[in-house]
């Protein structure tokens, strides 16, 4: 007899309760969309890594690392929206491949570039701009395709898989980073996510069509955008959950901070060490332990409170941060906050996906993917030049601070958000 069959049905049932739901990897479809974020998951977050950095050894300075992240937010505004327009009326599967292929290019021409020692901030900026333009058109037609490949009522299981696994490659990718730039040099970070989005093609490739279901010939200009937005303004529970998202990344997200942190608080080498990748991976790492333990997630129907409850504690974990002095507890909050960031990613997706009907699906990933990758990148900026003036300690606590109190007046000025359940959106 072994182990398995001396633990009591009782314990089974509870566990089975407990840890991640696996159910939408029977769907064949979803498994191989599943799997190409697995392959892309590493990789692209030493990119994430990489650019900062080697921003900041090229001028020394946190404010540039902030105008790296408006750099990118112009694209990721632009495309982000038209990008979802564009999901709406082609082909989903053909769009990912365009978007993940030319994605790829861009990271080979970012390896290229910190290989022959450029040193030129405006090559990165440009660069860092023409990927984040493809990843914008990338990313509505993937969200968008989830309800497409899964039923209904496994949404937010499968939505905590695919968060589970970016969080596996945003823990794996910022260690493997501070572990091979001294080793390797930076230019290797980009080669690698460069090979695993190559990768991808294939997995993308065995995908079903899947062209728009309702057969109308539309095009994807300007008043499909606007024809979005009027949508949008009608369901106030899907504003609701992207007000939470701005709330908790704007103010409440200091990676622009991080490199500085790592050196000046936590002791790292110029060249980079440990405390950066510490710093980078514990927010994913929070949300990987938590993600692992998500089965009971498909149980809630109160999404809304979720969402609320989980961006209230990113709040408070970001004032943890901002106050330490110690590597580990700094790790220790953001792990934290990375637990709560889970939390109101699968809600607020499963709140996109179920309310919003499949022609507008794109177009409110598109919003989605503008508020969910603009969001931090606001962020750069905000962080990046308070944390110049005032420090990063105060700029850090200082932004947790401003998620309770704008978080607690949203939840009073959009009492839909407190009543929707999921049931609402069948």
């Amino acid at each position: 007899m072994t182990a398995a069959d001396t633990t009591s049905p009782a314990k089974r049932g509870l566990l089975a309760k407990l840890v991640l739901d696996t159910r939408p990897l029977k769907v064949l479809p979803f498994r191989r969309l599943w799997l190409s974020t697995v392959i892309t998951a590493v990789g692209s977050q030493l990119t994430a890594v990489a650019v900062p950095k080697q921003v900041y050894d090229i001028t020394g300075s946190s404010a540039y690392v902030g105008v790296a992240g408006a750099v990118a937010l112009v694209p990721l505004l632009v495309f982000g929206l038209w990008g979802g327009a564009v999901a709406d009326v082609m082909d989903r599967r053909k769009l990912l491949l365009i978007s993940n292929a030319g994605i790829a290019v861009v990271s080979v021409l970012l390896w290229l570039q910190a290989l022959a020692g450029l040193n030129s901030v405006t090559v990165v900026l440009v660069l860092l701009g023409l990927q984040q333009a493809f990843f914008a058109v990338n990313m509505p037609a993937r969200s968008a395709s989830i309800a497409r490949l899964v039923p209904l009522e496994m949404l937010p299981s499968a939505n905590a898989l695919g968060s589970t696994v970016q969080s596996f490659g945003a823990v794996l990718g910022p260690m493997l980073a501070g572990a091979l730039i001294p080793v390797l040099g930076l230019s290797t970070l980009y080669l690698v996510d460069a090979i695993g989005l190559t990768a991808t093609l294939w997995a993308v490739w065995k995908l079903p069509p899947l062209p728009p279901l309702d057969g109308v010939r539309r095009t994807a200009g300007l008043r499909s955008v606007i024809d979005g937005f009027r949508y949008l303004s009608t369901k106030s529970v899907l504003l609701a959950s992207f007000l939470a998202d701005i709330i908790a990344m704007v103010f409440g997200m200091p990676r622009a901070l991080f490199p500085e942190m790592a050196e000046r608080t936590f002791h790292d080498p110029a060249g980079g060490g440990p405390a950066l990748g510490w710093l980078f991976a514990a927010i994913p790492l929070g949300a990987l332990l938590f993600g692992l333990l998500s089965g009971w997630l498909s149980r809630i129907t109160r999404h809304g409170v979720a969402v609320w409850a989980a961006v209230a504690a990113w709040g408070v974990a970001i004032i943890g941060l901002g106050l330490s002095q110690s590597l580990w507890l700094a790790v220790v909050f953001l792990a934290l906050a990375g637990a709560a960031d889970m939390v109101s990613m699968v809600f607020r997706g499963a709140i996109l996906q179920s309310a919003a009907t499949d022609e507008m699906r794109g177009r409110m990933q598109g919003v989605f993917t503008v508020v969910v990758a603009g969001g931090p990148r606001l962020a750069d900026v905000l962080h990046g030049t308070v944390g110049a003036a005032v420090g990063t300690s105060w700029a850090v606590s200082g932004g947790g601070v401003a998620v309770l109190i704008a978080i607690a007046i949203a939840a009073v000025a959009l009492p839909a958000m407190w009543r929707y359940r999921a049931a609402a959106a069948a």
